[in-house]
């Protein structure tokens, strides 16, 4: 299991200092998300300051953009970086999609089948020097001239993540993706019984192994440097779990351990806008099965034992802020196999 770091920047350009200093402390990979910043930027930065830690997204958003524009990103991306880019998409939900991006929402799990089938078109396309004929569902992509084809790449197989919480996304994962970005909002009762039985069923129907497909994990983790910092964090991500609680397209996650009950609670708070009063919804019970505690020493040991053999690659959903800690944490990680 392999173990990676996630920033959340508040300028762009701190990408860079942070990605060699994420290398340099023994991370297996960089991830960035797209909140407030665009994520091929960082991406973009973070390559020019590194030379082995892989680099990728957690997510880009997949239905804001053409397949065509994102395989130009990627492809650009996978170039600089020397072929350690790896392309994780995201969905995000319908209003945000419609209403902070002014975009068409479409059932997402067969758009996003469709959007990675047509990535790879366009790429095979470049790399060939075939002719572009793709015709899917929600795309028809049949035009590519020499000017506008940026010809072969020295590593052209770019990784591709999807990021997923219920069985349809996780099954088209299993069909078409490299990889799924498991959302910090699951218990390893979750993953057991309903993202791995989905990952292999779609892999099954797609004629792929199971094991082909690369499971990453973004872990809820309460860590400090003594018990008054590790109660402090535990309660921010009380608050965290309350507000994704609250979001019915996660709903199954909760039914599965018999919380369904909770999750409308949370969701009539949260359209009443009575934040604060979420948290206490959520019981230390819950916390038990969502998240990880400890110090930094002991924190990655703790993750490691939950997590080995359910999923290949964890990081922390904490942001990466480049202090020692950190290195602690990658230590405990490797002498806790």
């Amino acid at each position: 299991m392999k173990v990676d770091a996630e920033i959340g920047v508040a300028s762009a350009g701190e990408a860079s200092a942070l990605a060699g200093k994420a290398e340099e402390y023994g991370f297996d990979c960089l991830w960035v998300n797209e909140t407030k910043h665009d994520p091929f930027v960082q991406i973009a930065l973070a390559a020019g300051s590194t030379r082995k830690i892989e680099l990728g997204t957690s997510i880009a958003l997949a239905f804001t953009r053409s397949p065509t524009t994102l395989a130009y990103a990627a492809w650009d991306l996978q170039s600089v970086s020397k072929g350690r880019f790896i392309l994780g998409l995201g969905s995000q939900v319908k209003g945000h999609i419609e209403r902070r991006f002014g975009m068409k929402w479409e059932p997402p799990a067969p758009k996003m089948k469709d959007v990675v089938l047509a990535l790879r078109s366009v790429w095979g396309s470049w790399q060939a020097g075939t002719r572009l004929d793709y015709t899917g569902r929600f795309f028809r992509l049949d035009l590519m001239t020499p000017f506008f084809n940026p010809g072969p790449i020295e590593h052209p197989s770019i990784p591709v993540f999807i990021a997923a919480v219920n069985e349809g996304m996780c099954r088209v994962g299993g069909m078409v993706a490299d990889g799924i970005h498991v959302h910090p909002f699951h218990t390893s009762k979750y993953l057991r019984e309903v993202v791995r039985p989905a990952i292999a069923d779609g892999a099954s129907k797609a004629s792929r192994k199971k094991e082909d497909i690369v499971i990453a994990a973004s872990v809820f983790a309460a860590v400090g440097g003594n018990d008054s910092e590790i109660k402090a964090v535990k309660e921010a991500m009380r608050q965290q779990i309350a507000f994704y609680a609250s979001t019915r397209s996660y709903r199954k996650v909760l039914e599965l351990h018999g919380w369904g009950d909770v999750g409308e609670r949370l969701h009539s708070l949260s359209l009443k806008g009575e934040w604060a009063a979420m948290g206490k919804e959520v019981t230390d019970d819950m916390l038990d099965e969502f998240m990880v505690q400890g110090n930094w020493s002991e924190i990655g040991s703790i993750v490691e034992r939950k997590y080995g053999g359910l999923v290949d690659r964890v990081r922390m959903y904490l942001p990466f802020d480049g202090d020692e800690k950190w290195r602690t944490l990658v230590n405990g990680f490797r002498a806790g196999r």
